[in-house]
């Protein structure tokens, strides 16, 4: 930072719910409850956005994890985080570490670690927009212009014709990498006899078992070649009962709902990971993010970031994975988006990010204003 880095002079909280189809042909029961983003409760998702100016005029976004968490981050957003951030300095370097003690007592998760992870965001934009380059190319020198992605299925209840007509949706839209919510056998079954024996399949079961019940399943399920098992046991920040299954079975994820950056480092050296699995609206934004990889590259965990977004989070997730030194597939949810609030919005099997500087993001704004639910600006 130097005397001329411009202050935070205005934040706005935008609150967008958009509506969209999963394309299910069969709804009955479901083996994820239904704060599960995957459920078939949701028929519409939100984006809790950050749009930070700066004392130079320049518009920055970020956005926090939410979902059905989104009224207590709106609340953290707009009472505590959002003031803490004014007037300071709009430069990450400098203002995460204060912004870090600041709110400890909070924990390292959460909605005020999710409003954090918003306006952490929002900063990197603003410095990637002042030195005039996208924010990946900040990032990394070797930074790739386009990124790979892999299909986020929602929740099929568990039927194994219903898993493969929908994975055959995806791959006639061009997908060759799949990640499920689903955890018997005969769905998981169905969907590698359709997805074929060279394509990358994944589960996330939400950690619905013990660890003695993840055995069982894990020994079942070891026929259909996941590439990676996410978040197999409760609590998810168990490391003990990860780095068992990790060691005798391999292929374990988890991250997306670790204590922080320091909470999912300790499963990295612990072994309990063979994928980490950080959410740049959960974490601590694009700095912790940072820490994660750099981590990751010192033990050879590899970090696939987490990613059930579609506003400024989608494309700062797009713009982490394109600067990794190992190309990652970025996971974009499978979804039918009827309107969309920008280009990157829905898109895929393949994103080619573009040259603006920042993030990218640029929301169409007749969409933004029919969207928008909540609205508030602090100065």
């Amino acid at each position: 930072m130097t005397e001329k880095t411009p202050v935070v002079a205005r934040i706005e909280l935008l609150l967008v719910s958009m509506p969209f189809s999963a394309g299910r042909r069969v709804v009955g029961d479901e083996s994820v409850d239904e704060f599960n983003a995957s459920s078939q409760s949701f028929t519409q998702m939100e984006s809790l956005m950050v749009k930070v100016t700066d004392s130079e005029g320049r518009a920055g976004w970020g956005e926090a994890f939410g979902h059905r968490s989104n009224p207590a981050s709106w609340a953290a957003l707009e009472g505590i985080v959002g003031p803490f951030y004014l007037h300071r300095p709009a430069d990450p370097s400098s203002t995460r570490p204060d912004a870090e003690y600041a709110f400890h007592a909070f924990g390292r998760t959460g909605p005020v670690h999710y409003a954090v992870s918003a306006m952490d965001t929002a900063l990197w934009d603003l410095q990637a927009q002042r030195e005039n380059t996208p924010l990946r190319h900040l990032l990394s020198d070797s930074a790739r212009d386009s990124v790979d992605c892999y299909a986020s299925l929602v929740h099929y209840g568990e039927d194994p014709v219903e898993v493969a007509h929908h994975i055959s949706r995806a791959q006639a839209q061009g997908y060759s990498a799949f990640k499920l919510h689903e955890s018997t056998p005969e769905a998981i079954a169905a969907a590698r006899l359709q997805a074929g024996p060279l394509a990358d399949l994944m589960t996330d079961v939400n950690c619905r078992w013990t660890e003695e019940e993840a055995v069982v399943a894990l020994e079942a399920l070891c026929a259909y070649d996941l590439l990676w098992m996410e978040e197999p046991v409760f609590p998810p920040d168990d490391a003990a009962a990860l780095t068992r299954l990790n060691q005798h079975f391999g292929h374990i994820s988890a991250g997306e709902n670790a204590s922080g950056v320091i909470g999912l480092v300790e499963q990295m050296r612990s072994g309990a990971l063979s994928y980490a699995q950080p959410s740049v609206g959960k974490i601590g934004g694009v700095s912790a993010m940072r820490e994660v990889i750099d981590v990751g590259v010192q033990l050879g965990v590899t970090v696939v970031p987490h990613c059930f977004y579609y506003g400024p989070a989608l494309l700062a997730t797009a713009q982490i994975a394109a600067s990794l030194s190992v190309p990652t597939r970025l996971e974009v949810p499978f979804l039918q988006w009827p309107e969309i609030l920008h280009p990157f919005h829905g898109a895929g099997p393949q994103i080619q990010l573009s040259s603006t500087p920042g993030l990218g993001f640029e929301p169409e704004d007749a969409m933004l204003q029919k969207y928008l639910v909540q609205h508030a600006v602090l100065m």
